[in-house]
């Protein structure tokens, strides 16, 4: 054997304190001597170490021949269904017209709905005082931590700093609840029609996704046979968002006391999107669902971005219920661990955060909350009258579902095309509900600017009229 192989051979060191293994078997004291020009790496476990110093594997792997440089399984499987309907539609609006876009979940876009003084003026205030420009600790600030639980403690429901984790948005706090509950192989059930980022976020990680319905004909509530009937037991978590998007409807404290009966049941862990809490219409009284539970482990999700009206500023909380110490230290543990994937919630916006819990005028919420049902209820009621449109009244949130009676419109074979057709001849875009899963239906979003939603309503029902038509059934009973 030459030299320069001999130089080349590699050995397998164990660091362990048992020797050195390879086919020529060499001590740690020769390696750690004058015999070998290499030197010996200290750690647990084993390390490739040559004669001539130089680390690498011991066994040759084959060159690669050309570059493929691929997306990884969890980029493949990232999937918004909203994008996979809106990117495939062609949305060409009508040049005679100008655009009405009522498909946009976000309070700002027309300008109409700013954010109250007091919120900016905290902002402005944690800028100035240059104390928060540095890194937050994973879970937030102590001080901002301990002002949310202040914010929602309540004697059936209390809590405590350690019980809340700051996040970007309430976007990442699903996120890292859901990644927190489920391991892939899992299931979660998922309201239907529902937020679509579940899905989105879940099937990413490989965890199955059931849909249980909600009945329109219930005001939305949810089909609890139906959601009752698909647990099994790689069921991992219940998704309950209430207020709800898509549908704007409002869970009765009575309703949510039968969901939480179904989770008891069956020890099944509940995520509540609650991110428009408490834009809740008058007459309407809807608690959190950690104030009604005895047994069930809550994580509940909610934000600044609805009710304050800056989704833009990315502040977003879990507020952790554990009953009767369910979760215990592990799942606490698990979400301090996940988020410090990202350092997520800004510091500016911690930095803010007390003062903007506690110093924004009740007077502002119940604007917010006036101008949505001035503006939910006109749209149903215009929209009531529309043949062939069956609206549903919200009874919170920012959104209201239109159910499309397609059978009296044969020019369009789904809400996609019908919604499409919308924008064409209209130049209005409702976001037709098969994104949400949900067929025949399309979504209003109410923040527009009332004289906005006026016009847009008289379009709906102009574009109606024009491609409305009788059953054959129905044009019978006329000649009759």
């Amino acid at each position: 054997m030459s030299s320069s192989r001999m130089d080349n051979k590699s050995y397998l060191v164990q660091m362990n304190g048992n020797g050195v293994h390879g086919k020529n078997s060499v001590n740690a004291k020769t390696l750690n001597g004058s015999g070998v020009n290499g030197k010996v790496v200290h750690g647990n476990g084993f390390h490739h170490v040559s004669v001539n110093g130089s680390l690498y594997p011991a066994k040759a792997k084959s060159r690669r021949q050309r570059w493929s440089v691929k997306p990884s399984e969890m980029a493949n499987n990232t999937l918004n269904p909203i994008r996979a309907i809106v990117d495939g539609m062609k949305l060409t609006p009508n040049p005679d017209k100008p655009m009405i876009a009522l498909s946009i979940g976000d309070p700002t876009v027309f300008g109409n709905l700013p954010t109250d003084d007091s919120v900016l003026q905290a902002m402005k205030d944690a800028i100035d005082s240059q104390k928060y420009n540095g890194y937050a600790p994973s879970v937030g600030y102590l001080k901002s931590r301990q002002a949310v639980a202040n914010f929602y403690s309540c004697a059936e429901a209390p809590l405590d700093a350690e019980d809340v984790i700051l996040t970007s948005g309430c976007s990442q706090a699903i996120d890292l609840a859901i990644s927190v509950l489920c391991n892939p192989g899992d299931n979660i059930l998922v309201p239907c029609p529902g937020f679509s980022l579940y899905k989105t976020l879940a099937v990413s990680m490989g965890i199955e996704v059931k849909l249980y319905n909600l009945l329109p004909e219930k005001s939305w509530e949810a089909d609890l046979q139906h959601l009752e009937s698909l647990i099994d037991e790689r069921t991992s978590c219940l998704i309950v968002t209430n207020p709800s998007n898509p549908c704007g409807s409002v869970f009765s404290k009575e309703h949510l006391q039968k969901i939480l009966k179904v989770a008891s049941k069956h020890c099944l862990p509940i995520l509540a999107d609650e991110i428009y809490s408490d834009m809740v219409f008058p007459g309407c009284d809807s608690p959190s669902m950690a104030t009604l539970s005895s047994d069930v482990p809550i994580l509940s999700c909610g934000g600044l971005a609805k009710r304050w009206l800056v989704p833009g500023w990315r502040m977003g909380w879990i507020l952790i219920h554990d009953r009767n110490d369910i979760f215990g230290p592990e799942i606490r543990q698990g979400l301090v661990k996940l988020s410090q994937r990202i350092l997520g919630a800004c510091s500016i916006v911690q930095g803010a955060l007390e003062s903007i819990l506690n110093n924004t005028p009740q007077t502002f919420y119940h604007g917010t909350i006036s101008f949505l049902k001035s503006n939910s209820e006109l749209c149903f009621n215009e929209l009531s009258s529309v043949p062939g449109l069956n609206p549903v009244m919200p009874s919170g949130a920012m959104y209201l579902m239109v159910g499309i009676e397609m059978d009296h419109f044969p020019d369009f074979k789904n809400d996609v095309e019908f919604t499409e057709r919308l924008v064409t001849e209209q130049s209005v875009f409702c976001l037709p509900a098969s994104a949400f899963e949900y067929p025949n239906f399309f979504r209003v979003v109410v923040t527009v600017p009332e004289e906005l939603m006026v016009e847009a309503c008289g379009r709906i029902a102009e574009f109606c009229q024009r491609h409305y038509r009788p059953r054959s059934r129905d044009s019978n009973d006329l000649d009759q």
